[in-house]
């Protein structure tokens, strides 16, 4: 679910693996990325809304995608989406079912998945295939033995839909494992333009224009930022944003391969500058302890709920944030989004993604994996909105409204160039576990951001055990 995908989409391969996709061949052209997701957003019109689609759906898509029959087949599929993101790939495996005749459950995991999944193939009933929301876990599971290689049907799917560099990041050891179905651009701020508009604030393109907002909004009378800190990726997003633009994508790699330690001066002033937003409670709705009780859910929502007097005005949250946002509030009209404002030289672009991943190799999950790599499933959720596919040949139109066709070209129009979520691509001790590891430390930090260097020790003591360097 940590997807950072303001189309920098996370790339730094898989941090840890030691293996060339950890390299990921994709380089970053971050100013360029950032550059057109800037144009993108702006150019969106403002009569969009908020389609989620119809229920008819699957009836609309093309078959572009050969499956065999497989009447009798059951299949399991693990994933830690809930509310509207799992009833729309509900949807999905649906077609999968109309199409091949076999029986989809869907499996809801707790995070870290990877620990799920764990206990599942040590009670001898794994699912047929989990979707691994980081680079890491998909390693963790190959060196398990737990991942079975992609299949030539799917391997085939993948070359002719995806770039080198999504196909890079399923990889492990050289093999392809993972199929990336969903993507997330992580490098958006999404606001309530009534608030906008009534303090005569605008879209900032710096960190200090940032805050020049964020102090219009307060003055105004509205807490400017919500934040979903009972979740800690969604702190390690704001963090990676910041990292990626003001010490580059070279230190960014490094870091995310613990190539650097993250007591490095670099840290520190990514850290510093977060404390400009995390110093101020009056700036955060509910202050640091309110913002460690909110959900992400809720930090989206409660930002268009309330009028012209929500509980904030913006929330820093990827593209898949549309979900959250009440249909009643048209995108691209009522709530805006506009792309992380660029701390240094240049503006971030993080993504981050889930990839399916087959645990119980058969006809029945190579056909399954098959599928999740085919235009024609990545299509049908598309349509419902609330999903970013790194699928290059979903047809644009069959994004809901114009704001998210955008940020869908962006993606797409990146090719290679984007850098992965830093915390997905560490290992799941460190980067991904509730109550462990980065996610606790920055949890800690937004509590008490005085305390840069505390923080970079901790960081650093957790990030060497983790990465055993």
């Amino acid at each position: 679910m940590r997807m950072t995908s303001t189309i920098r989409t996370r790339w730094s391969p898989q941090r840890n693996e030691a293996t060339p996709q950890s390299r990921r061949a994709v380089r970053t052209a971050a100013t360029v990325a950032a550059g057109a997701l800037a144009l993108s957003l702006t150019a969106c019109g403002g009569s969009d809304d908020n389609s989620t689609g119809n229920t008819g759906q699957t009836e609309e898509t093309t078959n572009s995608v050969n499956l065999p029959k497989l009447d009798g087949t059951s299949l399991e599929v693990a994933a830690v989406w809930t509310g509207t993101e799992q009833a729309n790939f509900k949807k999905v495996l649906q077609e999968f079912e109309n199409r091949t005749g076999a029986k989809v459950t869907f499996v809801p995991a707790q995070d870290p998945i990877i620990n799920f999944i764990g206990s599942k193939v040590a009670g001898g009933q794994p699912p047929d295939i989990a979707m691994l929301p980081q680079p890491g876990a998909i390693k963790q599971a190959v060196d398990k033995g737990w991942a079975k290689p992609l299949g030539s049907d799917a391997v085939k799917e993948l070359g002719e839909n995806y770039s080198q560099g999504w196909q890079n990041i399923g990889k492990v050891g050289g093999k392809p494992y993972g199929v990336y179905y969903k993507a997330a651009n992580k490098s958006l701020i999404w606001y309530n333009n009534q608030v906008f508009e009534n303090a005569g604030a605008s879209e900032p393109e710096t960190w200090p224009d940032l805050l020049n907002t964020a102090q219009t909004v307060f003055d105004s009378g509205v807490t400017p930022f919500s934040i979903g800190a009972a979740e800690g990726w969604t702190l390690t997003d704001w963090f990676e944003n910041v990292y990626l633009s003001q010490a580059g994508p070279e230190k960014y790699d490094q870091l995310a391969k613990h190539e650097i330690k993250w007591t490095d001066p670099s840290v520190k002033d990514a850290l510093t500058t977060l404390a400009q937003v995390w110093g101020k409670p009056d700036w955060i709705a509910g202050g640091a302890n309110g913002a460690l009780q909110t959900d992400f859910p809720a930090s989206v929502t409660q930002v268009f709920t309330g009028g012209d007097q929500p509980k904030a005005a913006m929330v820093a949250a990827g593209d898949f944030a549309q979900v959250n946002i009440p249909k009643s509030m048209k995108i691209g009209t009522d709530a805006k989004v506009f792309p992380f404002p660029a701390v240094g030289d240049n503006g971030p672009v993080v993504s981050g993604g889930d990839a399916a991943v087959i645990l119980e190799d058969s006809k029945g999950s190579q056909a399954l994996a098959t599928w999740l790599a085919s235009p024609d499933a990545a299509s049908i959720q598309a349509k419902l909105g609330g999903y970013l596919s790194p699928n290059k040949n979903v047809p644009n139109s069959d994004y809901p409204n114009a704001v998210q066709q955008k940020i869908a070209k962006a993606l797409i129009d990146a090719g290679d160039d984007f850098r992965f979520d830093m915390s997905d691509q560490a290992p799941q001790a460190f980067g991904g576990t509730p109550g462990k590891g980065e996610w606790k430390i920055l949890q800690d930090f937004l509590k008490n951001p005085k305390d840069i260097a505390g923080t970079q020790a901790k960081l650093e003591a957790e990030a060497a055990a983790a990465y055993g360097n």
